[in-house]
């Protein structure tokens, strides 16, 4: 029997206390994944104020909350700032046709230039029958997790469904380049 079967069977103040029961439950679960009290308290209310990014000259990306520098390696922040770049997202089997472009982001964190195992590992990371692609997302969500939490990462980091366009959720006007 399904919550609707179990709810049109009982009285209206019986109904409030079964809703408040798996109100309670689901938030024990919650928990248990590791979800904070505020994170939950946060989404109870429905409120979500998400941090400003800025994205520096030097390529230095820092959240107006914290203040405090988001590091990734070199070609994880390529990666990230080559999504933030196309808003519409990207197909991971269309990457190969990024290439040029994330070899110039990359060249910029690199500036001694991109030798030739920089060079293998941008096509590897645009090569959509290798997992690199997926092992710099991973990293680029890890991030913003230990940063975020879990609420409010999911704004900032690389999603989408498999074989679906992959993009960065966070609105435009929250972005800000120097």
């Amino acid at each position: 029997m399904n919550m609707n079967e179990i709810l049109t069977k009982v009285p209206d103040h019986e109904k409030c206390s079964v809703l408040l029961n798996e109100v309670r439950d689901n938030i024990r679960r919650l928990k248990e994944y590791g979800l904070r009290d505020d994170e939950i308290a946060s989404a109870l209310r429905g409120d979500v104020a998400l941090p400003l990014l800025r994205v520096t000259n030097n390529c230095k990306i820092y959240l107006s909350t914290t203040n405090k520098e988001i590091k990734m390696e070199p070609l994880v922040k390529a990666v990230y700032l080559l999504f933030l770049k196309h808003p519409e997202g990207i197909m991971f089997k269309g990457l190969p046709e990024y290439r040029i472009e994330l070899s110039k982001i990359y060249g910029r964190l690199k500036p001694w230039g991109l030798t030739d195992r920089a060079i293998q590992s941008i096509d590897d990371v645009t090569n959509p029958l290798l997992n690199s692609i997926n092992e710099k997302c991973a990293r680029i969500r890890k991030v913003f997790l230990d940063v975020l939490g879990t609420d409010l990462a999911a704004y900032y980091y690389i999603k989408g469904e498999r074989g679906e366009l992959k993009k960065i959720a966070l609105p435009q006007d929250l972005i800000i380049w120097e």
